[in-house]
């Protein structure tokens, strides 16, 4: 997220309401084995996998799936919301950006997302980390916070224990 002049961000533990339209699911993707978080590398510009959802998804999960897979070619296995970043930008309705924490089932090789026919790289980085690699401030950090409850509750994981980033390309 590129910090926009007015644009304010609040992050929400709870479902979106109904008045906010969806514009975004974006993911925390874990990897089983060494707990640390996917983040794709467009060329020094750092990112979450996910995306707009689209008409033929099911729900907020699919588009997550479905985003992950076509732009970092991951296979997420399971995956839990954890909330919403309600975003306010002069001129425009206020809007969520749903963000949720997945299980990597698996990597497969990287081809071109095929919107726009980018190649991404993955990093991987401790969750810790990843707030300041995002470069998303405070907001990240309470998403991240949120993401590693989830995968503590959810799977078993244990988040908190640095390791080194490297990527899986």
């Amino acid at each position: 997220m590129v910090a926009d002049e007015g644009v304010r961000y609040f992050w929400h533990e709870a479902p979106v309401p109904d008045r906010l339209k969806i514009t975004q699911v974006y993911g925390y993707l874990l990897c089983p084995d060494t707990a640390r978080v996917l983040v794709q590398d467009d060329q020094g510009l750092f990112n979450l996998p996910g995306g707009k959802p689209e008409p033929e998804d099911a729900d907020l999960v699919d588009t997550l799936v479905r985003e992950a897979f076509e732009e970092n070619q991951v296979v997420v296995s399971e995956a839990v919301y954890l909330g919403y970043q309600e975003v306010h930008r002069p001129g425009v309705r206020p809007y969520a950006q749903v963000r949720m924490a997945g299980l990597i089932g698996s990597f497969e090789a990287r081809r071109p997302d095929p919107d726009g026919g980018r190649i991404y790289r993955r990093l991987m980085v401790a969750l810790s980390e990843a707030p300041d690699v995002l470069g998303w401030g405070a907001p990240a950090v309470a998403q991240a916070s949120a993401a590693a409850r989830a995968a503590e509750r959810a799977w078993g994981l244990q988040t908190d224990a640095s390791t080194s980033r490297s990527y899986v390309d």
